[in-house]
């Protein structure tokens, strides 16, 4: 069932209201039943992939919690083997037997292993980090057990954040399952008010900018470097708006029911440099790789080399993380580059901001380095979109000539893309740098309110996009 169709409307509608009526302290059940059918809405026999891991996981922690010594060590790897096997099966099985297809090739010799014809489970990498956070924390004395197997698996299956996050940790989630939650009409509204930005993002923004998009990378060859440009750059908002406007409607629908949910997005297109980039952006799973990962292989408490690899291999890792291609690995290694190089060339940049006198205009500086790092964001965008990577090297050496003219279908196709464009940053950058400024959805004017949310709604109906589209992380 996906966010942005009138299914998950109606589902809403009527989930939330039984949620209300019903005692506390059986909201859970309703919650878990209504989550088992939002997951099975997709493909209905994967939700017994995701029993399995919850069982697995279930026992885990309460066995894990009991132990001691090699023991308690030997019951989580078990927990982790099964959650990470079954990502490795349905992601990246046929990856390998590709990849070891044509290494095999090179020495005359046939690969034994078969290509599997199965489809990846929805959000199967989001749901299966999130269970693996709760053994590990478990293990570190961070979480006790959960004794109630209802209550643990609503933590794997919450439907609003199931099948693309925020990925949540049992200290932030689990114990909520259990508070009573009255219905508040200012929490109420703060969640819809959330739940219809995140639509205009997804419908009107990150839909209108993929029309464009989907018709020039899906044919490189056709277009010139111009073109591919500005498909990048849409690109870059279009994702950000399909993700962040997903996470949006997730937190918006958990905070209507009293649950709160971890934030996931902070306007990552004003940062000024790639570690705050990332600070920004995806924000659950940059801090999972770096509580679970980094600081597992040492963090920055080692020799500088070793740091220096820790973040490297933590961003290839992420990339993989991301989905079983090449184009995805290169995206990883891209980003952990951006961040050694930056660390490494930090004493330099500094002195030539002073011979340059960067450092006494801060304003100028600022605005230099939001452009660099997007402009560093958007390359890496070519490979993260790239259906391969050949055409993301076409793409790249089409762009350095500048050739061409930029493409369109129609006049307002492009206007209703800038037009796109320029309200998500007229909305953020307010955010941003002018916080205590006249508001038109949080005005404290009923009239302005009221006026502000009717004219979304209208754009959503007249400017949306309504042909179904996934939103892009469910491939996940």
């Amino acid at each position: 069932m996906l966010f942005n169709s009138i299914e998950f409307v109606i589902f809403f509608v009527v989930v939330t209201t039984l949620y209300f009526s019903l005692p506390y302290n059986r909201r859970w059940l309703l919650l878990l039943i209504s989550s088992c059918y939002f997951y099975m809405a997709f493909i209905p026999i994967y939700i017994l992939i995701l029993g399995f891991t919850i069982v697995v996981d279930y026992f885990a922690g309460i066995y894990i919690e009991n132990a001691k010594g090699k023991r308690r060590k030997l019951l989580l790897i078990t927990s982790l083997v099964a959650n990470i096997g079954v990502l490795a099966v349905f992601k990246y099985w046929n990856f390998i037997v590709d990849n070891l297809s044509y290494l095999l090739k090179g020495f005359a010799l046939d690969n034994p292993l078969p290509h599997l014809s199965i489809l990846l489970p929805i959000g199967l990498s989001f749901h299966t980090f999130q269970a693996m956070s709760y053994t590990i924390e478990v293990y570190r004395g961070h979480q006790k057990a959960e004794r109630n197997f209802g209550i643990y698996s609503l933590y794997v299956m919450f439907y609003p954040q199931l099948v693309a996050g925020p990925i949540e940790r049992p200290q932030n989630l689990l114990h909520q399952f259990r508070e009573r939650f009255d219905f508040d009409y200012d929490r109420v509204v703060s969640g819809l008010r959330l739940m219809l930005w995140g639509f205009v993002k997804k419908i009107v923004i990150a839909d209108r900018l993929a029309l464009y998009v989907d018709a020039v990378y899906n044919n490189p060859d056709q277009h010139g470097g111009l073109t591919l440009i500005l498909a990048t750059v849409f690109f870059a908002f279009q994702i950000y708006c399909d993700f962040s406007g997903y996470s949006d409607i997730a937190i918006g629908a958990a905070r209507v029911m009293g649950f709160k949910l971890m934030t996931n997005f902070n306007r990552p297109y004003f940062s000024k440099s790639i570690s705050e980039f990332w600070k920004r952006w995806h924000i659950s799973l940059s801090t999972w790789f770096r509580d679970y990962l980094y600081i597992s292989l040492g963090g920055n408490k080692v020799s500088i080399p070793r740091w220096y690899f820790n973040l490297f291999f933590v961003f290839l890792v992420s990339g993989l993380w991301h989905g079983a291609s090449w184009t995805f690995i290169i995206w990883g290694a891209l980003n952990g580059f951006y961040l050694v190089f930056a660390l490494w060339t930090q004493g330099l940049r500094n002195k030539l901001n002073k011979i340059t006198g960067l450092a006494r205009l801060p304003q100028v500086h600022q605005a230099m380095q939001i452009a660099v790092t997007f402009f560093l964001t958007c390359f890496a965008w070519i490979f993260f979109r790239a259906n391969n990577v050949d055409e993301a090297f076409t793409i790249i050496s089409k762009m350095a000539t500048l050739s061409g003219s930029l493409w369109y279908e129609s006049p307002s196709m492009m206007i209703y893309s800038f037009a796109a464009i320029f309200l998500l940053l007229a909305m953020e950058s307010k955010q941003e740098y002018y916080k205590g400024s006249f508001t038109l959805m949080h005005n404290k004017n009923w009239l302005v309110r009221n006026l502000t949310y009717a004219f979304l709604i209208i754009l959503i109906l007249l400017v949306g996009v309504f042909d179904g589209g996934q939103f892009i992380y469910f491939q996940f």
